[in-house]
Order: C-alpha cells, then sequence, then structure tokens
C-alpha cells in the first residue's frame, strides 16, 4: 500500500518540506548556530540558547542527532561527560543558518518597529467595526 502525493507535489519535496520544518524551527536554528562556534556540553548549549527549556533542548538535539546534522559523543569518565557537535552535513547548514539568525538580530529594531505599525493599524480598523 503506497503514500498518495497530492497532483504538483513530488515525493522529495514533501520529504524536504519536513526537513526544512526541523532545522528551521526556532530552536533547531540556535543550537546549529551555537554548535558551529565549537562542540559544546549540554549546559553551554543550554545557557547559550535563550529562553530554551531543558527538555525542548533534549528533544532538539535528539531530532537534529536522528537528522544526522549533530553528533553526540559520550564518555566513560566520571561523571559522564556528553559533547555535541555539528557533523560534516551539519557543517553545510551553518553559512544558511548563522545568516538566517545575523539577519534576524540585525534587524530587530525594524521588525519592532512594523509590528508597533501594525498593530496600531489593526486596533484602528477593529474600533471602526
Amino acid at each position: 500500500m503506497g503514500v498518495t502525493v497530492p497532483a504538483g507535489h513530488t515525493r522529495a519535496a514533501c520529504r524536504a518540506r519536513e526537513i526544512l520544518d526541523r532545522v528551521g524551527d526556532k530552536w533547531s536554528l540556535h543550537v546549529i548556530s551555537q554548535l558551529g562556534e565549537d562542540t559544546k556540553r549540554f549546559t553551554e548549549l543550554k545557557r547559550g540558547v535563550d529562553g530554551i527549556s531543558q527538555r525542548m533542548l533534549t528533544v532538539t538535539l535528539r531530532e537534529l542527532e536522528r537528522d544526522g546534522i549533530v553528533s553526540r559523543t559520550v564518555y566513560a569518565v566520571m561523571p559522564p561527560r556528553v559533547d555535541y557537535a555539528l557533523t560534516p552535513m551539519g557543517h553545510t547548514l551553518l553559512e544558511f543558518v548563522g545568516g538566517l539568525v545575523t539577519w534576524a538580530e540585525g534587524h530587530l529594531d525594524e521588525i519592532d518597529a512594523a509590528r508597533a505599525d501594525y498593530d496600531t493599524r489593526a486596533e484602528k480598523a477593529t474600533a471602526f467595526h
């Protein structure tokens, strides 16, 4: 029993969208960006990704590891040590992810102004109805 793909959608396009959803979510972008700087331990990543919960960081790292973007290395020492790093494939994402993060950080003021302007217009439009 095969999967039916809607007209105009190839199986590859559907799979690509799935991967883009994963690497494009807000936490994955930050984790990939952080790991682009250097190999990091879990606590370093948690400190570097503002607002992420321990659970969400764990889920994000597992999904990125499953997709072959992040590697996890466990060292048999006491206490146990686990390092996370980008895989070679993960490094190929870095240019794109870094560009997105840099763009977002560089346009914060403009985005805030646009949002405030939009919200003001929306409030006025609502008041007239």
